[in-house]
């Protein structure tokens, strides 16, 4: 089901993780709705290859290459999409994922490689962090702009994913509150959307959620387009959970009635 927003004609949305997944989801449905899009992610053909697709459909997108770990690289997003469209009005932080099943190593944290618990860290916690200090300082100059960050139930509850769970908590609580603080006198808005499962890949199919389901992608995307709109004007600083309430069955684990 597709949700209509008028009021992103004209705006520049910069999308990471935008290859595939939700992040391809979300660029494809702000162009639907007038945005210029800027698909960033480290794969460069199929980034490139959505970038395309969107622009033969009739929408204004540009690919941009970037591993999300590297300051100096997500400079030059911020860059490219101000060079190319004079501003930027939407930040989605989606790039992340579990570094074990990534990088397809053993994910038991006492043995676990520190430099896959580096990359967990600095993608899932420092790439959101390095995409906000590129492109906070010209949303507030503007006066205006939203940045929507993506967490996981992991970060709520707990898991064994440790370091992408301590990342996910990370930006859910103290890097998505900071940004609305920073923002609030400027017309800045910042909110996180945090999933559970959700149908991405045949896996999470297989996840118990207390509704018997998982989500499925455009119910999340859905949720974060409503975010950067201005139906959500008043909504800052704030966590938002779509998660089939996976998250409260910690009460229930608990005990608690």
């Amino acid at each position: 089901m597709k949700m209509v927003f008028d009021e992103f004609k004209g705006k520049t949305a910069v999308v990471t993780g935008a290859a595939s997944g939700m992040g391809l989801l979300c660029a494809q449905r702000l162009a639907e709705n007038g945005a210029n899009v800027v698909l960033a992610d480290m794969d460069e053909e199929r980034v490139k290859q959505a970038a395309d697709e969107i622009v033969q459909a009739g929408g204004s997108a540009i690919p941009a290459v970037v591993d999300v770990r590297y300051y100096e690289q997500v400079e030059a997003v911020a860059t490219l999409a101000l060079e190319r469209f004079q501003h930027v009005d939407i930040l989605i932080n989606c790039a992340g994922g579990y570094s074990a099943r990534i990088l397809q190593v053993d994910g038991y944290f006492p043995t676990m490689e520190p430099s896959a618990i580096d990359w967990g860290i600095d993608v899932n916690l420092k790439g959101p962090t390095h995409f906000a200090r590129a492109i906070l300082k010209h949303m507030i100059d503007q006066n205006g702009g939203v940045i929507i960050n993506v967490g996981s139930t992991c970060g709520t509850v707990g898991n064994s994913a440790l370091d992408y769970s301590a990342a996910k908590s990370g930006v859910m609580n103290g890097l998505t509150k900071s940004i609305a603080l920073y923002g609030a006198k400027h017309g800045v808005r910042c909110c996180c959307v945090t999933p559970g499962p959700v149908l991405t890949r045949p896996s999470m199919a297989g996840m118990a959620t207390p509704l018997g389901f998982a989500a499925e992608p455009w119910e999340v995307v859905n949720l974060i387009l409503y975010l950067c709109s201005d139906n959500a004007r008043s909504m800052t600083g704030a966590e938002y959970l779509i998660d089939g309430g996976r998250s409260a069955t910690a009460l229930d684990a608990a005990g608690i009635d």
